[in-house]
């Protein structure tokens, strides 16, 4: 492991202390957490973490599928710093607005396929998807429908953490414990995961069942009840599941015959991570209602999400309710001037350095290195698309049994690779790569290789332990 010193020294176990015993994290382990703490990040460049003791990680993350232009990028503080001082913030409601909300938005639109042209700004991909089935709402209540507002989700799929956007999501692993809203509002169709389909169905008879299985779905509720689907173009903490080809054309056929909207979840796919600004019309073919963004969109420099709207959808909401009603929906920090500002200049840097065109050159070579994982024992897929990757690890390759989840071979592979200077992300069984868009071909087979020698490491301790094969 590369060791790098930060300046200025840290103390680690403090920070700890502080952290355990104060800091409530997202998706914590209690199992383990109060023990063993965290791991300490405390300096970042390019494509690399460093720790508070100044060991360096190759980050095949992206922090959260967010750091797309890659850390330490100067001129994007600037930008921020530079707008902090000028006007650090005005509120966005109503007659007001500011530079960077206004010249994002244009850009924004400039960018969407050509229908989407308008932009409701919030600090989250959560808040993206809670404003999309909002506006949702208002839409079809401007249109005299009142009862259209059943909502259509996917199993696996995932929409975010606050309470309507985990209740979209359907990774049950993510409702353990907790409770969702459940009178009526969501329902579900099956996981597009052609690794999981029946046995001896072919990718295209499995797609036509799952477009049979949506269209029945809406007959069932009644077109008049449903409102919206919403789908991500690749399902990214479900699992990075790749939908079989002309999937979505085809549900947006199905939404298109029944008045039903489309919603393309691409607060992880977009800007860039698939090799375009936006994947759904450019790599799936098509064009829906509403878009919802976020993570790559200020490369993580700034809290900072869109809602983007059709003109269709915008000129019915757009229309005068009643004297004196205005348009109740919005956030304090909607189009706050320092992360528009952000997003601006991140979007510059990925204009001016070509990153998306990088990601359709490089991205298949991380697929095809990855590839070369399939021959090890435990390893059942490899998929995913360019810079959205996904290893699944099983307990028998030919029939896909899974390991007990008490083994935790995720988890274990990912500490198995720390130790090594990368950073991987565990999911159950899984290991989800995600790394900035800045990726060399050389940072790739160090990825790939520390990757291969942490899933022989685990199988080795398994096969030690007795837990799997002899």
């Amino acid at each position: 492991m590369t060791k790098s010193t930060p300046t200025p020294p840290y103390d680690t176990q403090a920070i700890q202390r502080k952290d355990t015993a104060h800091q409530v994290h997202p998706w914590t382990d209690f199992a383990t957490f109060k023990e063993q703490g965290s791991l300490v990040l405390a300096d970042a460049k390019g494509a690399y973490v460093f720790d508070s003791d100044g060991n360096q990680y190759l980050d095949g993350i992206g922090g959260l599928w967010c750091v797309n232009v890659g850390y330490g990028r100067r001129e994007i503080a600037q930008a921020m710093a530079e707008q902090a001082e000028k006007m650090v913030y005005y509120s966005s409601f109503g007659p007001h607005t500011s530079i960077p909300a206004a010249e994002l938005a244009h850009k924004l639109a400039s960018l969407t396929p050509a229908r989407l042209n308008h932009i409701q700004f919030g600090t989250g991909g959560s808040m993206a998807n809670d404003t999309a089935i909002r506006m949702v709402h208002f839409y079809f209540n401007r249109l005299g429908k009142k009862s259209k507002k059943k909502i259509i989700t996917r199993h696996d799929g995932y929409h975010g953490s606050t309470y309507l956007a985990m209740s979209l999501t359907g990774v049950a692993f993510d409702h353990q414990g907790f409770d969702i809203i459940d009178n009526g509002l969501i329902h579900r169709i099956a996981s597009p995961n052609t690794y999981r389909r029946p046995h001896g169905m072919t990718e295209h008879e499995f797609c036509d069942e799952l477009v049979r299985e949506f269209d029945e779905k809406i007959n069932h509720l009644g077109a008049e009840n449903v409102a919206a689907f919403i789908a991500e173009p690749i399902m990214g903490a479900g699992g990075v599941i790749v939908a079989p080809p002309n999937y979505h054309p085809r549900m947006l056929e199905v939404c298109r015959r029944h008045g039903v909207l489309y919603i393309a979840d691409e607060v992880v796919t977009a800007f860039g991570r698939l090799g375009h600004f936006f994947s759904c019309q450019n790599v799936f073919g098509i064009e829906p209602d509403l878009i919802t963004s976020a993570k790559g969109l200020s490369s993580a420099y700034a809290p900072l999400s869109a809602t983007i709207m059709s003109d269709e959808f915008y000129d019915v909401i757009s229309v005068p309710q009643a004297d004196g009603a205005l348009l109740t929906h919005g956030f304090t920090y909607s189009g706050h001037p320092v992360c528009c500002a952000a997003g601006l200049k991140n979007i510059e840097i990925i204009e001016r350095e070509k990153l998306c065109e990088h990601v359709r050159e490089v991205g298949p070579y991380l697929e095809s290195q990855l590839a070369t994982l399939a021959d090890l024992d435990i390893v059942g897929d490899i998929r995913g698309s360019h810079f959205m990757m996904c290893v699944e690890n099983v307990a028998d390759k030919t029939s896909k049994e899974l390991l007990p989840a008490n083994l935790q071979v995720g988890e274990r592979i990912a500490k198995a690779a720390q130790k090594r200077g990368v950073l991987v992300r565990p999911i159950a069984h899984l290991n989800v790569l995600s790394p900035p868009l800045v990726l060399s071909r050389e940072q790739i087979d160090t990825l790939v290789s520390v990757l291969r020698e942490s899933i022989c490491e685990v199988m080795d301790d398994f096969t030690r332990e007795r837990r799997w094969k002899t």
